[in-house]
């Protein structure tokens, strides 16, 4: 049985990806920051929960001491749960604005990536998927034909770069361990109101194929829906 934690998984890509996984026979673990929550998303979807808060480290290590006594490895982490940021214009972002959106689209990555990464290489075949986004991509947001291009918010934006980045420096390091970063898409969610072109059961389409890769699978990239991307 493959054991999978997922972050922010109590609603949006977060849930669907969970429950395609459960479909696919895994044994998922619902991480979400609100309890009643997250247990009722967990009840729905026939998952396991585990409270985590990503910007809390006390949180994030109880979490993975939890994880260890009640299933002694991680096979698959989704670092999901993310933040849209202060949604502020370029020039009236601050340092503090950055520092709260890069706790949770970042240095929440590290925490909870650092913390179970004793349990993942307790694993046969450890993955883990770090949902960064098109809007994180150097090349779409530099080309004028893309609609990233049009994009302009400095906070979410550099943060999903970094994840990317924060994903190349993991997969070199640990090369036993599938690190990879991937893109949904313009997916309609909570993150912006619903507007995006894509469904859910869409966006998490890329995030449950790179969860499922196995001991072969790539590691170190960035993907979308049409494959490796140059970001």
């Amino acid at each position: 049985m493959t054991t999978t934690l997922i972050t922010g998984a109590n609603k949006g890509l977060g849930f669907e990806a969970a429950r395609r996984l459960i479909e696919a026979g895994h044994t998922v673990y619902v991480g979400a920051r609100d309890a009643h929550r997250g247990r009722t998303a967990a009840e729905t979807l026939g998952a396991r929960f585990v409270q985590l808060d990503v910007t809390d480290e006390d949180s994030v290590k109880s979490a993975a001491e939890f994880l260890r006594a009640d299933a002694g490895r991680l096979d698959v982490l989704v670092n999901n749960a993310g933040i849209v940021g202060a949604r502020k214009p370029v020039g009236e972002v601050t340092g503090a604005d950055m520092l709260t959106t890069y706790d949770t689209n970042v240095f929440g990555v590290v925490r909870v990536t650092h913390a179970f990464l004793p349990l993942l290489e307790a694993s046969d075949a450890p993955v883990v998927v770090n949902v960064s986004s098109g809007l994180g991509s150097l090349a779409a947001c530099a080309d004028p034909s893309r609609v990233e291009f049009q994009v302009t918010v400095l906070d979410y934006n550099s943060s999903k770069t970094a994840l990317v980045m924060v994903t190349s420096q993991y997969a070199k390091a640990f090369p036993t361990v599938r690190f990879n970063a991937v893109d949904p898409g313009y997916t309609a969610t909570d993150l912006n109101g619903h507007q995006g072109t894509q469904t859910i059961e869409e966006g998490a389409e890329i995030i449950v194929r790179m969860a499922s890769i196995g001991a072969d699978g790539p590691t170190g990239g960035f993907f979308d829906k049409t494959g490796p991307v140059v970001w």
